[in-house]
C-alpha cells in the first residue's frame, strides 16, 4: 500500500521562508561602538561571528589615540575595526597623516569611515568628508576602503539635493583615487522611506553597497535622545507609536519590524548596521540570534528572538 506524505501547512511554509529571508538579510551585519569597554569588547566575542565590522564613532571631545586603542582592542579580539575619521575634528594634515598610520600600522585598519563630524567649526584645514578623502592620506598608508554617510530620511539642515550632489562628489573622488566605496545611512524607522531611498539612488546611478543603519536594542527614553540629537526625532516619534517596533517607555525595544520588511523586499547590496546605544553586548547578542534564525514570528510586522 502507498503511502501519502503529510500535507504541507502552507502557513508554515511562509513562516519559514519568511524566517530563512530575514536570517538571510542579516547576515553580514555590523555594529557600531561609541566608547567599546574591556567588557563591551569581551561580550562580543562571546556573542558576534569571528570577522564582524565593528565601526568606532568620533565624538568631538574624544582623543584621536582613544580610537586606536579601541581599534586595536577590536582586531585582537577577531573583529575588524572601522574607524569614524572626523573631519572637523582634525587639527593638521600631520595629525591626520599620523592618525591614519597608527590605525593601519597598529589595529590593520584597511576600511574607514569618513564623515564631516558634528563641529559647527573645523579645528584644522578640513571642512568636511571631501576634504579628507581628496587629501591623499587614506591611499598613502594602506587604506583602501571609505564608508560615507547616507540619509534615507534627510538631513535636517541640508536638501535632499544637495546631499545627492555631496554623494556624487565623495563617490567620484574616492574611486578616482583608488579607493572602494560603500555607503552607510544614518539610523531610522520608517522602512518605506529606506527602501524609496534605496531606489531613488540606484535611480541615479549608485551601485555601491549599502549598509542601512538601525537602532540595536535599547530603551525608548535612550533612543529617543539619541534620535533628537541626529536630527530623526520626527521618524522616532512615529516609531514609537508603532505596536510592535516599541513597546513600553522603559521596555527594551528592537528594530524587527524594519528588519523584516527591509528583508522581504529582496534587494541586492543591501546589509544592515547596527548603532549599539543600548550595549554593544545587547546589540551583538540581538544580532547574532537573528542571523542564525532564533526568530517567531509575530502578528503584524515583527518578530521576537531568542538570544544564544
Amino acid at each position: 500500500m502507498t503511502m501519502l506524505s503529510p500535507a504541507r501547512n502552507p502557513i508554515n511554509d511562509e513562516s519559514d521562508q519568511a524566517i530563512a529571508a530575514i536570517a538571510k538579510f542579516m547576515r553580514g551585519f555590523s555594529l557600531e561602538a561609541t566608547r567599546p569597554t574591556t567588557a563591551d569588547i569581551e561580550e562580543l566575542r562571546r556573542a558576534a561571528p569571528a570577522g564582524t565590522q565593528v565601526y568606532l564613532s568620533a565624538l568631538p571631545s574624544r582623543a584621536l589615540a582613544e580610537t586606536v586603542t579601541n581599534a586595536v582592542a577590536i582586531r585582537a579580539a577577531g573583529f575588524v575595526p572601522v574607524p569614524h575619521i572626523a573631519a572637523r575634528n582634525i587639527k593638521s594634515r600631520e595629525e591626520l597623516t599620523d592618525f591614519v598610520a597608527r590605525l593601519s600600522e597598529g589595529a590593520a585598519v584597511r576600511r574607514v569611515l569618513v564623515i564631516a563630524g558634528d563641529r559647527e567649526r573645523p579645528a584644522g584645514p578640513f571642512t568636511d568628508a571631501l576634504d579628507v578623502i581628496e587629501s591623499g592620506i587614506l591611499q598613502q598608508h594602506g587604506i583602501t576602503e571609505v564608508g560615507v554617510s547616507g540619509y534615507p530620511e534627510g538631513h535636517p539642515r541640508i536638501a535632499s539635493a544637495a546631499l545627492d550632489l555631496a554623494l556624487t562628489a565623495k563617490v567620484e573622488a574616492a574611486e578616482q583615487s583608488g579607493l572602494k566605496v560603500h555607503i552607510v545611512t544614518q539610523f531610522g524607522f520608517d522602512a518605506g522611506a529606506i527602501l524609496r531611498w534605496i531606489e531613488h539612488l540606484r535611480d541615479l546611478g549608485f551601485e555601491q553597497s549599502v549598509s542601512i543603519g538601525m537602532a540595536g536594542p535599547t530603551d525608548l527614553a535612550t533612543l529617543l535622545r539619541f534620535a533628537a540629537r541626529c536630527g530623526v526625532r520626527a521618524s522616532a516619534g512615529s516609531a514609537a507609536r508603532q505596536a510592535g517596533l516599541l513597546k513600553k517607555l522603559f521596555a527594551v525595544s528592537t528594530p524587527d519590524a524594519i528588519v523584516r520588511t527591509l528583508a522581504r523586499s529582496g534587494l541586492g547590496g543591501v546589509t544592515p548596521h547596527f548603532y549599539s546605544f543600548g550595549g554593544l553586548g545587547a546589540a551583538a547578542r540581538w544580532t547574532s540570534a537573528t542571523a542564525d534564525g532564533r526568530i517567531t514570528l509575530e502578528n503584524g510586522a515583527g518578530f521576537s528572538v531568542t538570544p544564544p
